[in-house]
């Protein structure tokens, strides 16, 4: 779906405040407040806003540690990638979960309060997972960037050919 610079605007603003009022959003991106709901409406509908979230602030709920877990699976099968996915997607604290390309099969991340916590996440969560042949965790010591917006500006434009002579 192309976005015209409105769009763009709309959903920057509302990537970083999810409630903010029709009549404020209008305001800010320079619309009536009937035309922004409709641009709103229109870009739920096809699918660019999935859903509106409440982020928790990790630290506050005593979730202060990311553990980073790369899984390899004992086969490649589609039977085994489709049990370890629907177990994974089961599983609670499992926060994200990425097939990937190298050496490790799946990269997850776990957010967890202590090592305690997740010697616990561990045992009753990761090493029941079906398929697993091999774990290796990293704790993260400090989180330096960690966004969940994305960046909307226009894709750069494919430069014109140079004038023959």
């Amino acid at each position: 779906m192309p976005f015209d610079r409105i769009d763009r605007h709309i959903l920057t603003r509302l990537q970083s405040d999810g409630r903010i009022a029709n009549s404020e959003l209008a305001d800010a991106v320079g619309l009536s407040p009937s035309a922004c709901l409709r641009r709103v409406r229109a870009l739920e509908e096809a699918g660019v806003i999935e859903r509106y979230v409440a982020l928790l602030n990790q630290d506050r709920i005593g979730r202060r540690m990311d553990i980073f877990v790369e899984i390899s699976l004992n086969s490649q099968s589609n039977e085994v990638l489709t049990a370890f996915e629907q177990a994974v997607a089961q599983s609670p604290e499992i926060m994200e979960c990425y097939l990937m390309a190298g050496d490790a099969d799946y990269m997850l991340r776990i957010a967890a309060a202590d090592p305690t916590h997740f010697e616990h996440i561990h045992r009753d969560h990761l090493a029941r997972l079906p398929g697993v042949s091999r774990m290796r965790s990293s704790f993260a010591i400090r989180t330096i960037a960690k966004s969940t917006a994305f960046s909307l500006s226009p894709a750069p434009r494919e430069s014109a050919p140079a004038p023959r002579t």
